[in-house]
């Protein structure tokens, strides 16, 4: 029976890596449980249901699931919602599990239905200034607990309630997170192999414990497996039925999207091809559980899949045995979490929320085309202080009607709108043909036409990764591409990247002003293309792709 599920060819890797995966992910999870507003108890018991049945039911091998930053932060807007609504928090549970509920549902469907395809074509500046937002709520969240104080719910309430952080802060609460971040960070630069995190978490709590300071802490958590949480679940009013179904989407969307993306990270460092209907499917059914037992609904996390690779996973075996452990210290040790400090968590937490921003989408925010600048800074403070649901509606809508501004006035100037042509089948142009032919076992000639968008981003990366085994060059010509936009210019920046690892060779011909302008203000020319690497024109490259076949030989 077994057999049929979990593959054991790789027992001893995969009990390592699920182990070592266990270990990180049990402070993030009792942290983003505090955080959510459901206490310590809920991150564990998400942590354990989509920890265990994500790795059973889901399509990537290596996965390691569980509570996310996102996910953390939008469950804590509907825990504040529906207490808004319901008047406490106990009356509230109802709306709150039903919306995880929910959420896990959608995932099933989004699996069944393929949605997985079109998720794929969220624009960059849109996902960047999300995350980022995502990242400065769990800072700005966390400020607070940092000094040992109480905190608002909401960012722009935390903004105004500032000057109270300065006159009531409890200073043997910020000694305690200071240290937490100390070690967060100093560790890993004597010891890589044990988790920073844990160690914080460990140290710094039993330094509280014995020291005796008064500080907050999580207080008393249960012990003993999960009971099912089905009061009041099917019996809220009718009034709060929008709530539930605009935060079961938001939860769905983003889980799903957080999932597939650490999905398509474990799928370049095992070299493997993951099943994201199936990943949809699994996810939803581990938040469902997750749901039903209290707990905070998660996705696929991608530091612990990291960790879990490389500390040998390789297979489902591997991220189920991480939910496992979690399981195996619920049941054990609970106890001893209740003594660890808010400040603690406070201090793990918030280098999370910096790991989270995207430093590389704001470090170019320069760089990049204005409009997507526009919509990447728009869609990162209406996250941050306004609506998180609002805030990805509208940033999608907004880099979709712009995208359309900008490819009318392209059409207007004369210039072809169309698809990228496959490699398969893609014939070679007049002045191509004779060159292609002498070398076409070594060499691949890519034509694009049109802008390089996010529309199109990522089937051309899936085009790249399908390169045949042999080819030495890659010739890019973007004669007809008159425009690259955020999401396109860190398609090519992966797509080279790609290629590098297999030892491939890009050539860029025909480059047009706003696409050279743009590779060039992020350094991928020179730094990953050479400017030996460029031509005017497709003949001009032949010299140099000659010569470096010949090298090769």
């Amino acid at each position: 029976m077994l057999k049929n599920i979990f593959d054991f060819s790789n027992i001893k890797g995969d009990i390592t890596g699920g182990l070592v995966a266990g270990v990180v992910a049990l402070p993030l999870a009792l942290a983003f449980g505090v955080q959510s507003g459901l206490g310590a108890i809920a991150g564990l018991y998400g942590a354990i249901a989509v920890g265990i049945l994500a790795a059973l039911f889901g399509g990537t091998a290596t996965q390691a699931s569980g509570p996310t930053g996102p996910m953390t932060v939008v469950s804590a807007a509907l825990v504040a919602n529906a207490i808004e609504v319901a008047g406490s928090l106990q009356d509230a549970m109802g709306i709150i599990l039903l919306s995880f509920l929910v959420g896990g549902a959608l995932q099933i469907i989004f699996g069944l239905i393929n949605i997985a395809g079109y998720i794929k074509y969220f624009p960059y500046p849109v996902i960047s200034g999300f995350m980022s937002g995502v990242g400065l709520i769990i800072i700005i969240l966390q400020v607070f607990p940092f000094v040992g104080l109480d905190s608002a719910k909401s960012t722009l309430k935390v903004m105004a309630d500032l000057p109270r952080l300065f006159s009531d802060f409890n200073w043997q609460a910020l000694a305690l997170g200071a240290m937490t971040v100390a070690i967060y960070y100093l560790f890993p630069k004597i010891n890589k192999s044990v988790p920073s995190p844990l160690v914080a978490l460990i140290v710094v709590s039993i330094f509280a414990y014995f020291i005796q300071w008064d500080v907050p802490i999580i207080g008393e958590i249960p012990s003993g497996l999960p009971s099912l949480q089905l009061d009041g679940l099917f019996t809220i009013d009718s009034s709060a039925y929008f709530l539930v179904l605009e935060y079961g989407m938001v939860l769905a969307v983003l889980g799903s999207i957080d999932s597939l993306l650490t999905s398509v990270i474990a799928d370049n460092m095992t070299k493997t091809k993951h099943n994201s209907n199936r990943e949809l499917i699994g996810q939803g059914i581990g938040n469902m559980v997750a749901a039903l037992i209290g707990g905070i609904p998660g996705a696929g996390a991608t530091k612990g899949t990291v960790v879990n690779i490389n500390s040998g996973g390789r297979t489902r075996l591997s991220g189920a045995l991480h939910g496992v452990f979690l399981l195996a210290i619920l049941l054990g040790l609970s106890s001893l979490a209740a003594y660890i400090p808010l400040a603690v968590l406070a201090g793990i937490l918030i280098p999370i929320g910096f790991k989270i921003v995207d430093m590389k989408g704001l470090r170019h925010l320069k760089l990049v085309p204005r409009a997507d600048a526009a919509v990447l800074i728009l869609v990162l403070l209406w996250t941050t202080f306004g609506s998180l649901i609002q805030a990805v509606g509208i940033g999608v809508t907004l880099a979709a009607l712009l995208f359309m501004k900008r490819a009318s006035d392209i059409g207007e100037e004369g210039m072809q709108v169309g698809t990228l042509a496959g490699f398969d089948g893609e014939k070679p142009w007049e002045d191509e043909t004779a060159f292609y032919e002498k070398f076409k076992d070594k060499i691949y000639i890519k034509h694009l036409y049109g802008p390089l968008f996010f529309g199109f981003t990522s089937h051309f990366q899936e085009q790249v990764k399908n390169i045949d085994a042999g080819i030495k060059v890659l010739v890019i010509r973007m004669d007809r591409v008159p425009y690259v936009d955020q999401s396109g210019i860190y398609a090519l920046e992966n797509a080279i990247l790609d290629l590098a690892l297999k030892d491939i060779k890009v050539v860029l011909t025909g480059l047009q002003e706003q696409p050279k302008d743009l590779l060039t203000s992020i350094d991928i020319i020179p730094d990953l293309v050479p400017k030996e690497q460029l031509f005017d024109t497709i003949d001009g490259s032949f010299s140099w792709v000659q010569k470096h076949l010949n090298g090769q030989q």
